[in-house]
């Protein structure tokens, strides 16, 4: 996941992969795909054809 890159605040969340923290560091630190992540594989895999 990106994080806000001014303030480092993680309820600000981008990306495609989601990461198990919070703005106070708590959490497992975990990574999971968001469903925008299977989305892009499948831009990516036919070459934008399905858009």
């Amino acid at each position: 996941d990106l994080v806000s890159a001014g303030t480092g605040e993680m309820r600000k969340r981008y990306g495609f992969i989601y990461v198990d923290k919070d703005d106070e560091g708590n959490g497992s630190y975990a990574r999971s795909p968001k469903r925008s992540f299977a989305w892009y594989k499948n831009v990516i895999t036919t070459n934008g054809e399905e858009v």
